[in-house]
């Protein structure tokens, strides 16, 4: 058990690493979208979600008047616009689908710095990038597999793991790795659990797909099955016969009506200006924990309710509430910051267990200052994993900061300079000695962060000080979270140069001590 807890968290934890971290921040993600989009203002009062959908739904219908299927996401207390996507005939992978964000007060599209905000590391986090997303995900369900044989391992292999819990040895090398190690999995061991086991059922039928296939044949059960699933409605054959779209504003009413207080979170729209339209108003996430469609259909022309699905069977509800529980929308401002506090643990509970290994090891090498390659190579690929990720997370911030607003391909080169920047901190880590690269990758992620709320004051008309001021606490949040991280940073980066220099200082003692022989080994 012992071993299986080591190599199942060593040889995919870089990648475990990355995900926890992307996953971390990806809990505000929209707030950190509107950071972002510093053009774009902030909304003071709740819009009538009614008033948008009708208003987006006719902006929609000017700019992409050939598509089958609108579907809009109506803005909340934690966006400003509205995203909406729409399919066109007769595309082809991407070009099959258009987006774009669009001004809730006027219902036009927003001119805004082309960027993916936070749905950029809410997609790395189990897709990655640079390669198809269907790799990207076995990769990522592979990596999740290995991190719950993992902690089961690690369950079983420390007896005295609850016990550890209240112990630690500050200052003892080894031993107080250990002890982080072992307080970050324990006080979050069921979340750990959750997370890791969830993020698994949410990608379910692509791991394990042969007993839907085995079950499910005809095309009615497909329609079932997605029914159960997803509020998307597939858009039917169109009829052909030209007919005039009925009130969107109307179908929400009805949704506000029946659901009281609960927010409406979509509106999707299939065929619109055919006879088989269909409009379906969807139930927001806050409150509901549970991912499974919860929405009205209505008739696309009458406008009359054609059903209402807000019950599914057993097993949907249970991958539903799964679903939920790991992306935690339902969460309110403080679940959601005690979600990205226990994932913060999650990261660092896999970045101690990194360290730990080479830390443990050095200890046996017959030459500390000269390892072997297997030791350098997990030794460099730890500190371009944990300190050169946080110097390319914060270079993307940067970079959305620093690239000309007009610039094509804009969203893309921000991503970009996201991996160059890590390939550069990859390639740093392997020219400097292990303790001079984790010392000035730390220092160098700690300037950053630092210098981010100076950057957004100096290229945006949304300083810090104007947002406190104006009670704007998403800049505010973004840029007093960066110097927060940035003070982690540094104090990280004092402890590693201490420390190294003790271990140095100690290794050239063991070197320059004069050998004490026996009297056996001094006789002839």
């Amino acid at each position: 058990m012992s071993g299986l807890h080591t190599w199942t968290g060593l040889l995919l934890g870089w990648v475990l690493y990355a995900m926890f971290l992307t996953g971390t921040v990806s809990y505000f993600k929209e707030e950190l979208s509107q950071w972002m989009r510093p053009e774009l203002a902030r909304l003071v009062q709740p819009l009538d979600p009614a008033g948008v959908a009708q208003r987006v739904v006719d902006e929609l219908r000017r700019v992409a008047p050939e598509a089958t299927q609108l579907s809009i996401k109506l803005p909340d207390e934690r966006s400003n616009t509205v995203y909406a996507f729409w399919r066109l005939p007769g595309g082809e992978g991407r070009r099959a689908f258009g987006d774009g964000h669009f001004d809730p007060v006027s219902g036009h599209r927003v001119q805004g710095r082309d960027t993916l905000g936070g749905d950029f590391f809410y997609r790395f986090h189990f897709q990655f990038y640079y390669m198809s997303p269907f790799w990207g995900r076995l990769l990522a369900g592979l990596a999740a597999m290995s991190m719950l044989i993992a902690i089961v391992a690690g369950v079983i292999t420390h007896k005295k793991i609850f016990t550890d819990f209240f112990t630690f040895r500050w200052g003892k090398g080894q031993r107080s790795w250990l002890d982080a190690h072992n307080a970050l999995s324990v006080f979050g061991l069921p979340f750990h659990l959750m997370i890791t086991y969830t993020g698994l059922v949410t990608l379910m039928a692509l791991y394990m797909p042969w007993s839907e296939r085995a079950a499910i044949k005809t095309p009615a059960e497909r329609q079932q099955l997605l029914a159960e699933l997803s509020p998307f409605l597939p858009p039917a054959k169109p009829s052909g016969e030209a007919a005039p779209l009925a009130s969107v504003e109307t179908a929400v009413r009805q949704a506000q009506e029946r659901w009281a207080q609960t927010h409406v979170g979509r509106v999707n729209v299939s065929n619109p200006g055919d006879a088989t339209a269909r409009i379906a108003v969807t139930r927001g996430d806050d409150g509901r924990v549970s991912m499974s469609p919860d929405y009205l259909e209505f008739d696309g022309v009458s406008g009359k309710l054609l059903s209402v699905h807000d019950q599914v069977g057993a097993a949907a509800e249970t991958r539903g509430v799964m679903y939920a529980l790991h992306l935690g929308r339902f969460s309110d401002l403080e679940t959601r910051w005690l979600y990205f506090l226990a994932s913060l643990m999650g990261t660092a509970m896999v970045g101690t267990g990194l360290v730990m290994w080479t830390v443990k090891r050095r200890q046996k090498l017959p030459d500390p200052e000269r390892p072997y390659f297997g030791f350098r190579l997990v030794e460099r690929l730890n500190i371009a994993s944990i300190a050169g990720l946080s110097i390319a997370m914060t270079a993307f911030l940067w970079a959305n900061r620093l690239l000309p607003v007009s610039m094509a391909g804009r969203s893309f080169w921000e991503i970009h300079v996201f991996f160059i920047v890590w390939g550069l901190a990859l390639l740093h880590a392997l020219v400097r000695p292990a303790r001079s690269a984790w010392v000035e990758q730390l220092w160098a992620a700690a300037a950053l962060l630092a210098l981010v709320p100076v950057l957004n004051a100096a290229t945006t008309q949304r300083p810090l000080w104007h947002s406190l001021a104006s009670g704007d606490w998403v800049f505010a949040g973004v840029d007093l979270m960066c110097w927060a991280l940035a003070l982690l940073h540094a104090v990280l980066a004092i402890r590693t140069a201490r420390h190294g220099a003790r271990g140095h200082a100690k290794v050239e003692s063991v070197r320059h001590a004069p050998v004490a022989v026996t009297t056996s080994e001094a006789a002839p």
